[in-house]
């Protein structure tokens, strides 16, 4: 039998879409998700919140120089944009006009859903738009928000190996916690459950790549039920692939994030100036929803829901959103390529590209798609021969991109390319020449833009996350940037090349030392090779990746630690946080240090990583990777 087909019930205050399956209300004409009746629940959202506190559109906006303001965005009119039995769309907008000059983000914003027949949830996205001339302002964040019922969802599922059962809101509250170093993190002192007990929680220990946040969400008590947001494509996302966001937390909550700064900080949030005019379609997202009979294991949900992601990607674009402004397949282009390496010092043939992340992004500076939050991007991995086939692309002007995995720099192709509806567009083989002046004398790390491959320590036994014990992402853990100067007690770190191991000998973050009187010193980490051979008459090369910075200056010295200036530094750079917020990278930054050979002597040289900034404990340098070149001379062989 077919399914019943999608009805629209419109009242004075609320607007309903039922197709028999899922029944949601919202506020009329705000858009506001006040109901979610599904499986024998009458509203899986905490009805225990105010209306406008179950799910939402949200954003955190500001006029330039001004602080930030949270607003949930409320509709003003309510319209009905197509209406079958197969198909309810609506849209709840606020228009922006100068009366509100100061009051709303100046912005003309769509919100959309969408209800299909025989469809276990439901669709949502947005059109905003900033016509020219209009103020200036900035978007520090902007995403959807579902709190779920806190008597209901208990376990969360983000990944196969990241899901478990999660303390309660009230956990959090004053008496039953200890706020740590930042408000988001706490040590559950007298939880609901007692096996929470000693556990520290804070949200961003469950943050994800972009690439990797495909399905999160919730499953609750009897009857099971499961609560999933899936995201089909990254394309509306900003930062790229590897741009790190929230995903579902105590609340219980689960988020779409589209725009945010975190791991990033200024670098990822939208500036519009001088009346520049913008419009961007965010989403479609979807909310699934699954349930388990009583008998039935109740953890299948998960594996349903995956299931289901797979089958919403394989869907993408969608063909029935409404909007003119969500390009269509047939609307839309394709690139396809190989990409190759060429590395003369490693070998004399090209390299396939295996394994290598290709995108399209707007036209910019070479690896400038990590900083760029306005427009659109799309992404893939070559496979083991380099070969790329990037899909479904919006029509618009494109750099190609590219990074590889164990090369440090980035590629961009030279020549730009413009999508046009229906375009197929073959760029045949690619080189990318890595940087590269002479042969490697040493390394230190893997170049993948992470720090994941170097020391990650035990966590204090007092600040543990049970999920985390024995995990690969064990970096997770709260206050390991505290565990430096407990491991390093009166002097920093040194690494004998040669001697060393990285993954138990260098630590994973370069971060200040905490002194007794609570204040903080940075610190000078050594690197110490030998030289068999010099040639001082020609400039060694000194590449150091980094792949998380936070109010940090990197100064290189060789040599002579007392020397009154750096050979090199790196100046104040980066906000991305990421080692408060248990990130194992943020943004990716690369440079290369000429080191000129009357500074090298034959026999033991030492080069001093010296972070001088020492104002907070989670300041500081994740590197990605070392390398020191010799010069191109064919002559200097050195053996460590």
């Amino acid at each position: 039998m077919s399914a019943p087909g999608v009805h629209l019930h419109v009242h004075d205050r609320y607007v309903v879409m039922d197709n028999g399956i899922v029944q949601v209300t919202l506020s009329n004409p705000g858009g506001i998700v006040t109901g979610i009746r599904y499986n024998g629940y009458d509203n899986l959202l905490e009805v225990l919140n105010k209306e406008s506190n179950r799910g939402y559109w949200d954003l955190v906006w500001s006029a330039p120089g001004s602080k930030g303001i949270f607003d949930v965005i409320s509709g003003t009119i309510f319209r009905v944009i197509v209406e079958n039995e197969d198909q309810v769309e609506l849209s709840f907008t606020r228009m922006w006009d100068p009366t509100l000059e100061g009051k709303f983000v100046p912005l003309n914003i769509d919100k959309r859903f969408i209800m299909l027949r025989g469809t276990s949830g439901f669709y949502s996205y947005a059109i905003y738009e900033h016509l020219k001339d209009w103020p200036d302002f900035d978007i520090g964040e902007t995403r959807i928000t579902f709190k779920l019922r806190k008597d209901k969802f208990r376990y969360m599922a983000i990944a196969d190996d990241r899901q478990r059962y999660m303390p309660q809101p009230d956990d959090r509250s004053s008496g039953k916690c200890q706020i740590l170093a930042y408000p988001e993190a706490v040590l559950l002192v007298n939880p609901t459950m007692p096996d929470h007990k000693g556990e520290v929680d804070d949200k961003y220990q469950y943050s994800c790549d972009n690439k990797d946040i495909r399905v999160h969400g919730w499953i609750s008590s009897i009857p099971h039920v499961g609560f999933w947001q899936i995201t089909p494509s990254d394309e509306f996302r900003s930062g790229g692939p590897l741009k790190q966001s929230l995903t579902s937390h105590v609340g219980p909550t689960t988020l779409a994030m589209f725009l945010s700064s975190h791991y990033a900080g200024q670098d990822l949030v939208p500036k519009f100036r001088a009346g520049e005019p913008w419009k961007k379609v965010f989403g479609p997202v979807f909310i699934y929803l699954n349930s388990a009979s009583i008998g039935d294991d109740p953890f299948w949900l998960w594996e349903d829901a995956k299931i289901q992601m797979t089958n919403e990607v394989q869907s993408w674009p969608y063909s029935f959103p409404a909007s003119e402004d969500f390009q269509k397949a047939d609307q839309r282009g394709n690139v396809n390529g190989r990409l190759l390496v060429s590395d003369r010092y490693t070998s004399k043939d090209y390299i396939l590209a295996n394994g290598a992340y290709v995108g399209l992004a707007p036209p910019g500076d070479n690896g400038s798609w990590q900083r760029e939050c306005k427009d659109y991007q799309f992404w893939v991995r070559a496979d083991e021969g380099g070969y790329f086939s990037i899909t479904n692309i919006r029509t618009g002007d494109y750099n190609l991109y590219a990074w590889v995995p164990g090369f440090i720099g980035d590629y961009r192709c030279d020549i730009a390319i413009t999508i046009t509806s229906g375009s197929y567009i073959e760029m045949g083989d690619l080189v990318y020449e890595p940087p590269r002046d002479g042969p490697t004398l040493w390394e230190i790390g893997i170049p993948d833009r992470s720090a994941a491959e170097f020391f990650v320590p035990d966590p204090d036994p007092k600040y543990i996350n049970k999920l985390y014990i024995n995990h690969p992402d064990r970096f997770r853990h709260y206050g390991l940037w505290g565990r430096y100067a407990e491991l390093y007690l009166d002097t920093d770190l040194v690494y004998t090349v040669g001697v060393s191991d990285y993954r138990k000998d260098w630590f994973f973050a370069q971060v200040p030392r905490k002194k007794e009187d609570d204040t903080h010193q940075g610190t000078t980490w050594q690197i110490k090779f030998k030289l068999n051979n010099v040639d001082r008459r020609n400039a060694y090369k000194l590449r150091v990746a980094i792949a998380s910075a936070t109010l940090a200056e990197m100064q290189v010295r060789i040599n002579d630690l007392n020397a009154k200036r750096p050979l090199f530094t790196s100046g104040l750079i980066g906000r991305d946080n990421s080692i408060a917020r248990h990130g194992i990278h943020g943004l990716y930054w690369l440079y290369n240090v000429n080191v000129p050979g009357a500074q090298l002597v034959e026999g033991d040289n030492t080069i001093y990583l010296t972070q001088p900034r020492s104002t907070s404990p989670f300041q500081g340098i994740m590197y990605d990777y070392i390398r020191l070149e010799g010069p191109p001379s064919s002559y200097v062989k050195d053996e460590l």
